[in-house]
């Protein structure tokens, strides 16, 4: 079932973040905690500095209502720099390919595509985009390619 979400981005803080909100809203973590150490090496990557392989690469949580909290630290050695205003994502979760490529084309003309939809290793059609107001979007599509 499509599912819409907040996406929040932290400065090596993420873990810390969600045990926080989870102390609040209760429940447990979706899937646990994916960190970067998990990522599999790729020639197109350069390799991780040790200190972000332990770093927060995704955590989800279920919050109120059905809305989900997820979050990621974004490490400096990735060249992110976080700043308050592209620290939040809305995150889009649409039921089919055809549906997050109509969103994402919508959404991201006139604006900035930041990463072009694409097949990731965790098994998501996934893309970012910032919006032409500059609100930052983010998909992921579960549905697999024919």
């Amino acid at each position: 079932m499509a599912q819409v979400s907040t996406y929040l981005n932290f400065s090596n803080k993420t873990e810390e973040a969600f045990n926080f909100y989870k102390s609040i809203f209760g429940g447990e973590f979706t899937g646990g905690i994916m960190r970067f150490s998990d990522i599999p090496p790729s020639e197109n990557m350069p390799p991780l500095p040790v200190a972000d392989k332990k770093l927060v690469m995704h955590v989800a949580l279920p919050i109120l209502g059905g809305h989900v909290l997820m979050g990621t630290d974004a490490p400096e050695s990735m060249g992110f720099t976080i700043n308050v205003g592209n620290n939040v994502y809305i995150n889009l979760q649409p039921d089919t390919r055809s549906e997050t490529e109509r969103l994402f084309k919508a959404l991201s003309k006139e604006g900035t595509v930041e990463q072009e939809l694409q097949d990731m290793f965790w098994g998501d059609y996934y893309g970012s985009c910032k919006d032409k107001f500059g609100v930052q979007w983010m998909f992921a599509c579960t549905e697999k390619s024919n």
